[in-house]
């Protein structure tokens, strides 16, 4: 099949960012009420119509600067991240009461979170990197916000060679697991510090998973 063939790609295909956030809505239309920003379905309902307005909203040429596009996106991301903040606010909340009454839920809840913070920050350094996929393809050469191997040695990709979304997603997976770079390098400020917003949200939502085991096994000393 085409899609698992390491070829050199020409443009970004904007499908790859719609599954991923199609992953994201359906998370976050599991998650329950009171994770939620109102209900479970008012900001997923929104993500979608952004979704939706994203195929409208980017050029089909290669190398574009669209403002509308890049609008589109941030809003997308934006309201995306707040929802998934919202979420960790509200499970970190419930853990720390004294009396715990669904622990599943909250892991559940807590691993929810987990995976959508992946796709958040993948979405984060697509879009920042360079200036947006219009600009990484537009410019011969443009300021690296991410270092990747292929940049790193000509001789590991086509000279032509330009990062696309399952790149940031796979450097957002990594992160959020060993949280810290594997073999994408942040090299700018803002990269660094996004990287590392997401490493605390990342451990703070496997902590959550360890303490309510904890809890489990040893009410008595969190009493």
């Amino acid at each position: 099949m085409s899609f698992f063939k390491n070829k050199h790609r020409l443009h970004d295909p904007v499908w790859h960012v719609q599954v991923a956030m199609l992953v994201a809505l359906i998370l976050q239309l599991t998650l329950p009420d009171k994770f939620s920003v109102g209900t479970r379905y008012i900001i997923p309902a929104i993500e979608a119509l952004l979704l939706l307005a994203l195929s409208f909203t980017t050029p089909k040429e290669r190398i574009f600067r669209s403002l509308a596009r890049r609008v589109n996106v941030l809003l997308l991301i934006i309201i995306t991240s707040i929802a998934n903040a919202y979420a960790l606010v509200r499970v970190t909340d419930q853990l720390l009461q004294s009396h715990i009454s669904n622990g599943r839920e909250l892991i559940l809840t807590a691993v929810n979170i987990y995976l959508t913070n992946m796709i958040i920050f993948g979405l984060w350094y697509w879009e920042m990197d360079g200036g947006g996929p219009g600009e990484r393809h537009r410019l011969q050469h443009y300021e690296l916000d991410f270092a990747f191997p292929q940049q790193q040695n000509e001789e590991l990709s086509h000279p032509a060679w330009r990062p696309t979304f399952i790149d940031y997603l796979y450097t957002s997976s990594t992160n959020a697991m060993a949280f810290s770079p594997t073999d994408t390098m942040p090299l700018t400020r803002r990269a660094k510090i996004l990287m590392l917003l997401q490493s605390m949200i990342s451990l703070i939502a496997i902590a959550l998973v360890a303490a309510r085991e904890a809890i489990v096994r040893e009410p008595r000393a969190f009493s």
